[in-house]
């Protein structure tokens, strides 16, 4: 057995050592629920992550941070207090102390994103690949780690993949949920979407290789734009 085995193993065994399930269909679920509004400002937002989140990097981990604080006092109340009243109060209380601490905690912030979206990354590759659900899982794994490194040895790259990634994620949500809503019988997108398990991960990474190296050029000239080290000041 190599490690490839093992990670898969590892991955599967929530569901008892047998296949686990992708949440491909959740994810259909979500774009079937976009109104149009919601859906063109999915776009609009993804086009901005998508090329200039090199800009806006510090924002985007502070909100990050925030949601992460609102789902945990979310699940505070709900599983840790029994589903009490104060679950406004508890979310917006977490969420604020979440999106202050990422401020000080910028690099660990940008390595947490990296390393998700190193994980996103290598799990839709291993999809669009075909390989069983398992190895998705284990891929997603690799992926995780990965991104994490990247995160403190290239920062600069960690920047951009998960801004890039972010933002071709909002972007494809986004025209998926306009063509279901306007154009669903020229194609039927859920086929597309559940059944051709490479057109989900195509429609989300070939804009975001797009959005990568236009940063990138961006970057270079952009001479008042640096990434400062934290701990250093």
């Amino acid at each position: 057995m190599n490690s490839l085995d093992i990670l898969a193993q590892a991955a599967g065994s929530d569901s008892g050592g047998g296949s686990s399930r992708l949440p491909i269909d959740a994810i259909w679920d979500q774009v079937t629920q976009l109104g149009p509004v919601e859906a063109l400002t999915f776009i609009s937002f993804g086009v901005v992550c998508l090329f200039y989140g090199w800009r806006i990097f510090k924002v985007l981990v502070g909100i990050c941070f925030g949601l992460l604080g609102l789902s945990a006092g979310v699940w505070i109340n709900d599983d840790l207090l029994g589903g009490t009243n104060n679950v406004v109060w508890l979310a917006t209380i977490f969420g604020g102390l979440f999106a202050v601490l990422a401020i000080p905690l910028m690099r660990w912030g940008v390595g947490l994103l990296g390393a998700l979206a190193g994980g996103v990354l290598a799990a839709g590759g291993s999809l669009a690949f075909g390989l069983p659900d398992n190895y998705v899982w284990a891929g997603g794994l690799v992926g995780v780690v990965a991104g994490g490194m990247l995160a403190f040895i290239v920062f600069k790259a960690s920047v951009m993949l998960f801004t890039s990634l972010g933002g071709s994620t909002l972007m494809a949500t986004g025209i998926l949920a306009l063509c279901y809503r306007y154009f669903e019988p020229v194609g039927d997108g859920r086929h597309a979407i559940l059944d051709e398990k490479w057109f989900f991960p195509a429609l989300v990474l070939v804009p975001m290789m797009v959005g990568v190296v236009v940063q990138n050029k961006f970057i270079k000239g952009a001479q008042d734009w640096t990434v400062k080290d934290p701990k250093r000041g």
